[in-house]
């Protein structure tokens, strides 16, 4: 199966475009690990056309928050639709079983021991002032610790996260994580 994981960050914040939408921002850069080769790459827009292939490939696209934010913005400059893929958003899993939705940042540190290397709003300060080569490691952060999450849940069947100082975890059900599905995709390049 293969599998992409990925993680966008933007050129604009909510404020900027006055809307709640993710699909109303300005992607700076999509950050991928691609399970076929197990390499990490990153994607200004202008190379948003070497993506594609690697996304039309993918079994499944695994996120954090990426049903509601990361796909929906993606879509935005696809000509298909990313959404007859099949997707597996961490956050939302997390959700179905806690009932509340958690930060990246706090699962990383209670399951892995480690945080995020920054936060959304140096990204896009990193992008205005031009600072590219820390946007993309930033992102490829986000997508290294996403990874290492579903690796760990796979694995071990839980996440963990901290609730008023104690370790606590979050049984998941992955057993249909990796089961194939029938999709429709409807590729936009020749291969």
């Amino acid at each position: 199966m293969r599998k992409i994981t990925f993680d966008i960050e933007t050129k604009n914040f909510f404020q900027d475009v006055g809307s709640n939408n993710p699909r109303d921002l300005d992607i700076s850069v999509v950050c991928i690990h691609d399970s076929s080769d197990d390499t990490y790459q990153s994607f200004l827009e202008a190379d948003f056309k070497k993506l594609w292939p690697i996304i039309e490939k993918a079994d499944m696209l695994i996120t954090w928050n990426g049903d509601h934010f990361d796909i929906p913005l993606l879509n935005k400059y696809y000509s298909g639709d990313l959404s007859k893929i099949k997707s597996l958003d961490l956050m939302k899993e997390v959700q179905k079983v806690l009932g509340r939705r958690l930060k990246l940042d706090s699962v990383g540190e209670a399951t892995l021991g480690r945080n995020k290397s920054g936060h959304g709003s140096d990204a896009v300060d990193w992008w205005n002032s031009g600072e590219i080569d820390k946007l993309i490691s930033y992102c490829i952060d986000d997508v290294r610790l996403t990874k290492e999450l579903y690796d760990h849940a796979m694995s071990h069947g839980h996440l963990k996260y901290k609730d008023a100082g104690a370790l606590r975890e979050i049984k998941l059900d992955t057993s249909l994580w990796e089961a194939p599905t029938s999709t429709v995709m409807t590729y936009t390049l020749p291969f």
